[in-house]
């Protein structure tokens, strides 16, 4: 069996590294030994995030999020039609049709207040499945108004946050950086 030897540690390096250890957490985080590791460049937000609102009430909620100002976030409204290819509107009344909006998004987050938009919401997961794109639901109300709802994203969602606070559509929306 040949024996594989190892270069001696030069002597300054060797000190620097005995110094390293010796520091508590926190001081070693933020020692000259670690900041090689940094990464130094901002994270940037996401370049297409679409906000989805499922019902009347998750329109509302859409509404007064949409007024706070996010980088590249599109709010829309589900109005129905097909439960295999809903129908969209951005919160101006334009219509959107689903895939269109859905091209070069990165991610969706899909708001409901109810079970009234389950089928559009299966629809919108399994759309976002297929090609990719990552999928939020949060589901706003009393479990067991919106059980359905959640059911149907639950296959699809990465991120799934039954609540009944508001301000998690906000905290949710600021975690994705959208």
């Amino acid at each position: 069996m040949a024996r594989t030897s190892q270069a001696p540690t030069p002597p300054a390096q060797q000190r620097q590294q005995e110094a390293h250890q010796q520091l508590s957490q926190c001081a070693r985080a933020t020692s000259a030994y670690e900041s090689r590791f940094r990464i130094d460049r901002p994270i940037v937000p996401a370049r297409a995030a679409r906000v989805v609102a499922l019902d009347e009430r998750a329109v509302a909620v859409a509404r007064r999020v949409a007024g706070r100002q996010w980088a590249h976030a599109r709010f829309y409204a589900c109005e129905g039609g097909d439960p295999l290819d809903p129908v969209l509107r951005r919160l101006d009344g334009v219509p959107a049709p689903l895939r269109q909006v859905l091209t070069g998004t990165d991610v969706v987050v899909v708001l409901a207040t109810e079970d009234s938009g389950e089928a559009y919401a299966a629809a919108i997961g399994r759309t976002c499945w297929e090609r990719g794109i990552t999928t939020a639901g949060l589901v706003l109300g009393i479990d067991y108004e919106a059980q359905d709802a959640v059911a149907a994203l639950r296959p699809y969602a990465r991120v799934l946050l039954p609540s009944a606070d508001e301000s998690d559509v906000l905290e949710l929306l600021t975690a994705l950086r959208v």
